[in-house]
């Protein structure tokens, strides 16, 4: 599937770990992720709806192709960072248009909470070493 000479929007979504370039053609309705179709991809349907939502939210189904790469985290991460990249691609397409019904939703706000790091000197990020009085 090529679309070299068609008007496309991007978008950058992040969630969790998980970083997804979006890419938005007008066209038929086809989603794709990871050079695989969206069905396929994810086998658990909340993870399709939670990834194609800002697209029925605006109510374009079927008139924009969406072509996205995803990378990092899991399954649950990278469709929220699809979701993420897709309400930024429509936003970039027409603000005036999407821009409301996008931001009432909470789809254009990133999701900033991510597993917290390691420290030295503890077995966990806060989890200590059990205290030995003797």
């Amino acid at each position: 599937m090529k679309y070299v000479d068609k008007a496309c929007a991007h978008g950058t979504g992040r969630r969790k770990n998980a970083v997804a370039t979006v890419r938005l053609f007008v066209g038929s309705g086809k989603f794709m992720v990871n050079g695989m179709a969206l069905d396929s991809y994810f086998k658990i349907p909340q993870y399709r709806s939670v990834a194609s939502c800002p697209i029925e939210l605006v109510g374009s189904k079927g008139k924009f192709d969406v072509v996205c790469k995803v990378s990092g985290g899991g399954l649950s991460g990278q469709a929220g960072a699809i979701r993420h990249g897709v309400a930024r691609a429509l936003n970039f397409l027409d603000a005036n248009l999407y821009r409301a019904k996008l931001k009432m939703a909470g789809f254009l706000t990133r999701d900033p909470r991510m597993k917290e790091r390691k420290k030295y000197g503890l077995k966990a990020a806060r989890k200590r070493p059990q205290f030995s009085k003797r």
